[in-house]
């Protein structure tokens, strides 16, 4: 009887390796068909992978924390019957990702797509790899670049992974060891004295503190965050917008619209729908950076930072936003975000955005300072819609009025914004909200 080989399958079209997170079955276990038999974790998802056959586990050839390249056997399998087309099954386990999405389950441990993303340095734009067969993860790219480590530095380093593969474990080791502090300084000016810069003492009492380690997903935000700082000159801009058109009409026509669409109307499709538009007008603002070089992209791919149950955040996208009504949006929105909080959003529903926005107001923040998500040169925070007090003009001269008023922040990347055309495209965002509401069902 042939024997089955399961291999690391490919989900994404960025995708290269995953890292294994847990085994569900061992040695000797009998699988079903289509039932789980790993989680393992990429740059963007954490997903649970199914075998396609049934049949009795015969190897395990990657343990948990080893990183598999797309394409490798992760597990042999001894069929429960012959297999006349297991040549066909296994290409579709790896290599059609959308037969794939019919056997896994993706969950949505993404890092803050705020802000995951493919690392543009030399490491990463030659396949990150070092050496004949050691690769470099997003994870270890990103510590290299927090820490202001270089390649020799990497391959000097004796990897503890399969095929001498370099576990985050291995470069922390190396930065502990080193002979000299990662932040000492030596000034080159003429009679000017060494300075030294460390890092301020943590003062931990034993009895009363406790020591949380990070997760991996945490450990990924860090990293990208950090990245995006690193590598954009980040300003942020601020307008205030009077939303009262806005808020009455939704609040007067919400019944309504669930009555005729059965989906729920918030205001986020709305903040979409304005940030298409204006980008529209100012396509310079949908564009994104690689070295010296910036790609104007055609599709307007809207992220939209969503809270998961775990305290992360994930960013699903709506594409081509500026092609699709309010009701279109809604019913995408609510879509996104429920996959998100219930686990089931799929790999694309993750890639590709553009532009990112932040609605910072849900959680009772008035303004934001949003973090660029890389590699866009923009993310636009919308605040906490809060009523109050403000003068008008009216035919009659100012008056005082009740409105509904509202931030917005645009964090945008300075290297290719200036702020005129920051604070142009800011100001159009804040007059499509201003405007007053035309929609028919």
């Amino acid at each position: 009887m042939t024997m089955f080989e399961f291999k690391m399958p490919k989900m994404g079209e960025s995708m290269t390796e995953a890292t294994i997170i847990s085994w569900l079955k061992n040695v000797g276990d009998f699988v079903q068909a289509e039932e789980t038999l790993v989680e393992v974790a990429t740059d963007k998802v954490d997903s649970d992978i199914a075998s396609p056959i049934a049949g009795t586990i015969t190897a395990i050839h990657f343990q948990k924390n080893d990183v598999v390249p797309v394409g490798h056997v992760l597990a042999t399998i001894s069929p429960l019957a012959s297999i006349h087309h297991s040549t066909d099954i296994n290409e579709k386990s790896h290599s059609n990702t959308t037969d794939f999405h019919t056997m896994a389950t993706f969950k949505s441990n993404i890092v803050d797509n705020q802000f995951v993303t493919e690392i543009p340095n030399e490491a990463s734009i030659k396949s990150s790899r070092l050496g004949s067969n050691s690769f470099l993860s997003p994870l270890i790219i990103a510590i290299a670049q927090k820490e202001h480590l270089s390649i020799e530095e990497l391959q000097s380093i004796a990897g503890s992974g399969v095929n001498g593969r370099l576990q985050k474990s291995d470069v922390f080791k190396y930065l502990k060891n080193r002979k000299y502090p990662l932040e000492s300084r030596k000034w080159n000016d003429e009679g000017q004295k060494k300075a030294v810069y460390a890092k301020p003492q943590i003062h931990f009492d034993a009895a009363q503190d406790h020591i949380v380690t990070m997760d991996r997903m945490r450990q990924l935000i860090a990293g990208h965050m950090v990245y995006s700082k690193q590598t954009s000159p980040h300003v942020t801009s601020f307008i205030e917008v009077d939303v009262t058109h806005l808020a009455q009409w939704r609040q007067d026509n919400k019944a309504l619209f669930f009555e005729k669409t059965n989906e729920k109307l918030t205001f986020t499709p709305f903040f979409v729908q304005a940030v298409a538009k204006a980008v529209t007008s100012f396509p310079l603002m949908n564009v994104s950076v690689d070295n010296d070089q910036i790609i104007v992209h055609q599709n307007i791919h809207i992220g939209m930072a969503t809270a998961l149950p775990s305290g992360n955040l994930i960013v699903p996208v709506v594409k081509n936003a500026n092609q699709k009504n309010i009701v279109s949006l809604a019913k995408e929105v609510n879509h996104l975000a429920e996959a998100a909080r219930t686990n089931k959003l799929k790999p694309e529903q993750v890639q590709g955005s553009t532009i990112t926005i932040s609605n910072v107001g849900t959680f009772g923040s008035l303004m934001g300072t949003p973090i660029i998500n890389q590699p866009e040169v923009a993310i636009i925070a919308f605040g906490l819609i809060k009523k109050r007090p403000e003068v008008i003009s009216t035919p009659n001269g100012d008056e005082i009025a009740i409105r509904s008023m509202m931030y917005l922040s645009l964090s945008f990347d300075h290297r290719v914004v200036d702020g005129f055309l920051a604070g142009s495209f800011l100001t159009k965002v804040g007059q499509l909200l201003e405007e007053k509401v035309d929609f028919l069902y």
